[in-house]
This record gives C-alpha cells, sequence and structure tokens, in this order.
C-alpha cells in the first residue's frame, strides 16, 4: 500500500473516529451543570486540542504499523485508542464520572507505555505521544476534581 495512502486512512480513522465520537457526545446541558474545578479550561479549548493530539495519535500509529505491524508498541497504540474512543460515551453520555475516571488513567498508562515501548525503535513515534500524555495526564486531574466535586 502506498505510504501516503496509508497516512490517509490513519487520519481519517483517528480525527474521523475522534471527530464523530466528539459530535455524538456533546458535553450538554449535565456537564454544564457540574461543579467545576477553578483550572476547568473553556470549552472551546477542548476541540482545537483534540483535533492537534489527533493528528499526531495517528501520524505515529502510521509510524508503528509500517515498521511492525503485531508488535508492542502497536498493540498498545491499538489499546490506546479503545480506551480513548470509550471515553466520552462513558463520561457524557452515561454521565459515569467514576468510571470514565478508570478508564482515563488506564489510558494514560497505555499512553505512557506506548511511550516506552516505541522509545527505541521509533523515537519520532514516542516523542509524538509526549503532547498526547501531558493533556491526558491534565485530562484526568480534572476528571478527578470533577468526580470529587460532584
Amino acid at each position: 500500500m502506498n505510504r501516503f495512502v496509508s497516512l490517509g486512512i490513519f487520519l481519517v480513522f483517528v480525527v474521523g473516529g475522534g471527530a464523530a465520537i466528539g459530535m455524538l457526545t456533546a458535553p450538554g446541558g449535565w456537564y454544564a451543570e457540574l461543579a467545576k474545578p477553578a483550572f476547568n479550561p473553556p470549552n472551546w479549548l477542548f476541540g482545537p486540542v483534540w483535533t492537534a493530539l489527533y493528528v499526531l495519535i495517528a501520524i505515529a500509529g502510521w509510524r508503528c504499523w509500517r515498521s511492525d505491524r503485531r508488535g508492542l508498541p502497536m498493540r498498545l497504540w491499538w489499546l490506546q485508542m479503545a480506551l480513548n474512543f470509550i471515553w466520552s460515551p462513558i463520561f457524557f453520555t452515561a454521565h459515569a464520572i467514576g468510571a470514565a475516571l478508570a478508564v482515563i488513567l488506564l489510558l494514560l498508562g497505555a499512553i505512557l507505555g506506548f511511550i516506552r515501548a516505541s522509545w527505541d525503535s521509533d523515537r519520532t513515534a514516542s516523542c509524538l505521544f509526549l503532547p498526547y500524555a501531558a493533556w491526558v495526564a491534565f485530562a484526568a486531574l480534572l476528571n478527578a476534581a470533577l468526580f470529587i466535586l460532584n
């Protein structure tokens, strides 16, 4: 498969999947009424941040897929995608803040695992996940604060 076609497939899957889940699980009134911590970012920030992160996630996954489709980094990449995509329905649709906190902590673990597993074989893919790890760590803190406050 042409490398640009496969990159396009990864971008469509990750960015498109993230956008679709975001539209299907938009925060709504329930989220607006939650007590929020002082460090809660404005709602408009989430869309641009996640879009940029999804591009980085797609490129990292594509790079690992091209080098070793069955290796540990690729398996961790798929795991973090599954956890990433199920968090929003659990939090915004099911309103299960505690369960969402458990999922996001597992997600952070999978992201950190991917960074470590890909560090020696593809440092670029590993580094592409660093902003993602930072954002998800912040999101986990925010999720925990929402759990405590509500």
